[in-house]
């Protein structure tokens, strides 16, 4: 079963930019949908964005798009490049997998990181 790390989180400047990176522990990966998750304290866990197997296409939620930016490695690395940052991009941020396409809900997806902490101060 692959496994996710995730890694780069930070405290970071409002308006500042932050690449945070989710390893793979297998070339099982490279079939699936990598995505990004996030969730603040007292919120539920909010889709960020995904990109698909082959690294062509990507899709982000309302929230990020513009700013956001998702791109990978084959099936070793996914990353996340913020820019524009705001106090309210502060949450935790998963890495996750799925054999779907096109999915943004947390169900759709199998195998999750631990995650990392990103804080964008005022």
């Amino acid at each position: 079963q692959v496994q996710l790390t995730e890694a780069g989180g930070e405290l970071v400047q409002a308006g500042g930019s932050l690449r945070i990176s989710c390893a793979a522990s297998a070339k099982t990966a490279g079939r699936y949908t990598m995505a990004w998750f996030r969730q603040a304290p007292g919120k539920d866990r909010e889709f960020v964005g995904a990109i698909d197997a082959t690294g062509g296409s990507a899709y982000y939620g309302d929230s990020v798009r513009g700013r956001f930016i998702m791109s990978r490695d084959g099936w070793r690395t996914a990353h996340l490049d913020m820019n524009s940052l705001k106090p309210e991009d502060t949450a935790r941020y998963y890495c996750a997998v799925s054999s779907s396409v096109r999915a943004t809900l947390a169900r759709e997806y199998s195998t999750w990181g631990q995650g990392t902490q990103v804080t964008v101060s005022s």
